[in-house]
């Protein structure tokens, strides 16, 4: 078993290198050189957790309590830290230099393993109340105090989520599959099981020590979120219809928040599309989801806003009022929903996933009958075969306040995890060439004036390259705002200000000031645009040329319930500009 300074060794190494084959080698080598018993806690920390998602446990340290920690153990002031910080942009590596002149105080060091700081890390996840930051920052000093600078720069990385090497879990799972079955080709069963699952550290620790075949045996769970089916893109009625063949079944494409609800019996859990369980912000969900008819089930719905005197659809920002933690009882009072369901998964005891879309939609009918819940309908659908029917299903759902529709194969089992064209999207046309909303993410702030003085003028938006795991910038924004809803992102962004640009940040922009990739919101815009000032798609279409939106503007959707990783991709953001432009696609 390698120790904790060999696997530094490996990390420096891959810091190193952009190259996915090669990083690839390298976590092959770390995962044979590991007890198996360790295998789930080095995919945690390599995935920047502690557990999987859905457990929600989260160790609760910020930047500061680390500049804190440094500045204590170095005996340099916390604003000395703060200004390497700022030259350096990485507090793992502010750590290393500085702790490179740190007088050993102490006669005897308790060895560094993987075991002890996924033990301290998951002590600290779990203290609360009173105090608490004083004891996190007495345990990590503990730990610091036994490190070497370069073990310190990995823990510090490891604390925050931010390894900086680029790596997904396809490459995870890639070098999973190599190293305890010496073929790449098993990647597809690892995904599969972690697809079910939604915990990547179990898989592995299947694999590692009972083997290939038991990972297999992962199925569905109760109470397990599994990673959502996701759709394309499209941007006419006709190419939709086009790639289901000529015949599709169409859903209302609501304005609001995509939900998966598990239950048995009594018991209820509600999870959001970033596997998150949100059951405390909708005890009205969960009590309505006992009236149906079935002992237990996985379902998948979409919560909307409606006003409580029409019962009519409101917008996206409106259900976002739920998602505050105080006064639970008199947001449900305040924001009533709907729950609009579109999917069963598994239902008494038995996989629905491998059932083609047809068969559980009939099986929805059957137990979404009159005797629930009213909150609870099945999602309008119809059967087209033709585009003028698919125009006129369009017109309807836009008449109700959807945002567009969502076009399905009849003959789809629903594929977790995967996205593709047997679910499409398309959108309403917002009078512009561009007829699809983008999701991005806030990365820096333009200070405003006149009545937006001590607020922000503009922001600074990006989009995510997911083979880099980088943000890169796509435009500026100032349109769309409304008083109310700047002082709701000026609090939120509030949380998220660093001293500088955040080193996952492609920008050649200087802001006023930066944010953590973490706040997303969604923009519309007349078209894309090349642009020698954003990152995006640089020298995708033009040598020193990236891409940018023309007149953006904010949609008034803040998107609480998308992760900064499942924003606009790159790749999706050139693809719409080939599309735009009727350029060839490769």
């Amino acid at each position: 078993m390698l120790d904790f300074s060999s696997i530094v060794e490996i990390l420096e190494e891959m810091e190193k290198t952009k190259s996915r084959l090669e990083l690839t080698d390298y976590l092959v080598t770390l995962f044979k050189n590991n007890s198996s018993d360790l295998i789930d806690k080095i995919i945690y920390l390599i995935q920047g957790k502690i557990r999987p998602d859905y457990e929600g446990i989260e160790m609760g340290i910020a930047e500061k309590m680390i500049i804190r920690m440094i500045s204590q153990i170095s005996n340099i002031s916390v604003d000395k830290v703060y200004q390497k910080y700022n030259k350096i942009g990485d507090l793992g590596s502010v750590a290393e230099e500085i702790m490179k002149n740190k007088v050993q105080t102490t006669l005897f060091n308790e060895k560094v393993t993987i075991e002890r700081i996924y033990l301290i890390f998951d002590k600290i996840s779990k203290i609360t109340g009173k105090g608490s930051q004083e004891i996190k920052l007495r345990l990590f000093i503990s730990l610091f105090n036994d490190a070497s600078p370069k073990e310190c720069k990995y823990i510090i990385r490891f604390a925050l989520g931010t390894l900086r090497l680029g790596i997904a879990d396809i490459t995870i799972m890639d070098a999973l599959a190599l190293a305890y079955t010496s073929d790449k080709k098993n990647r597809k069963i690892l995904e599969n099981a972690y697809n079910v699952s939604s915990d990547l550290g179990r898989v592995s620790k299947i694999l590692a020590n009972d083997g290939i075949k038991a990972v297999t045996a992962i199925k569905i769970e109760l109470f397990i979120p599994i990673r959502p089916m996701l759709a394309e893109r499209v941007q006419t009625t006709k190419e939709a219809l086009e790639k289901v063949s000529g015949r599709g079944a169409v859903e209302f494409k609501l304005d609001g928040e995509r939900v998966q609800i598990h239950r048995k019996d009594k018991k209820v859990q509600i999870f959001s599309r970033s596997l998150e369980n949100i059951s405390h912000y909708y005890p009205d969900v969960a009590e309505a989801s006992k009236t149906i008819g079935l002992k237990s089930f996985i379902i998948e719905a979409e919560v909307v806003a409606i006003n409580k005197y029409t019962e009519e659809y409101l917008p996206f920002q409106e259900l976002m009022h739920r998602r505050r933690k105080y006064d639970i009882a008199k947001n449900v009072e305040q924001y009533p929903v709907s729950v609009n369901v579109f999917d069963i998964l598994w239902a008494t005891a038995k996989d629905k996933t491998n059932l083609p879309y047809q068969d559980r939609r009939n099986l929805l009918k059957d137990v979404i009958t009159k005797s629930v819940d009213q909150k609870i309908t099945l999602i309008p659908q119809k059967i087209v075969t033709n585009t003028e029917e698919l125009e006129k299903f369009m017109a309807k759902s836009i008449e109700h306040g959807c945002e567009g529709l969502v076009v399905k194969q009849t003959s789809s089992p629903y594929r977790a995890g995967a996205r593709g064209f047997a679910w499409i999207k398309i959108k309403r046309e917002y009078r512009s060439e561009l007829v699809d909303s983008l999701d991005l993410v806030v990365v820096g702030g333009a200070y405003g004036k006149g009545r937006r003085v001590g607020k922000y003028g503009a922001l600074l938006l990006a989009i995510y390259d997911k083979k880099e795991n980088v943000f890169k910038s796509v435009c500026k924004v100032g349109s769309g705002f409304t008083d109310e809803v700047l002082e709701e992102l000026f609090r939120e962004l509030g949380k998220h200000i660093i001293p500088k640009r955040h080193p996952h940040v492609y920008s050649k922009l200087e802001m006023d000031t930066w944010f953590t990739p973490t706040v997303v919101i969604e923009i519309i815009a007349s078209e894309i645009t090349l642009s020698p000032e954003y990152d995006a798609g640089m020298d995708s279409i033009r040598k020193g040329f990236g891409l940018s939106l023309r007149f953006p503007k904010f949609t008034k959707k803040i998107r609480l319930d998308k992760s900064p990783q499942d924003i606009t991709d790159e790749s999706e953001l050139i693809q719409m500009y080939k599309k735009q432009r009727n350029i060839k696609l490769k």
